[in-house]
């Protein structure tokens, strides 16, 4: 049987893709930014819950794999996501706005 990109192999190597999740400017949405450098649209699997998501993505001789956690409850229903030039941006509204943040001095 043919190997196709979304198959792994006993060669293939796992990486933990480059990710970065912050509010927007509002904080009333949680953005994450994962640098798939390499990667077909097709061969990536995002999916999301209100406090976790997880992404796998396989280009040839990389699969991309990691779970994270989500500090404030989001609305998984009603993310977004977009993929171009190798970076997927995913854009989820929190089920509560971030409204009560308190600016911490810094010394």
């Amino acid at each position: 049987m043919a190997e196709t990109a979304t198959e792994t192999t006993a060669e293939t190597m796992r990486l933990s893709p480059v990710t970065c999740a912050y509010p927007d400017d509002e904080y009333k949405n949680l953005q994450i930014e994962v640098i798939l450098p390499g990667v077909k649209k097709e061969d990536i699997s995002f999916k999301i819950t209100d406090i976790s998501f997880y992404i796998r993505a396989v280009k040839e001789g990389v699969t991309y794999v990691d779970s994270y956690s989500i500090c404030c409850p989001v609305n998984p229903e009603k993310a977004v996501a977009k993929y171009s030039n190798g970076v997927l941006k995913v854009t989820v509204p929190y089920l509560q706005p971030l409204e009560n943040l308190v600016d911490v001095k810094i010394e």
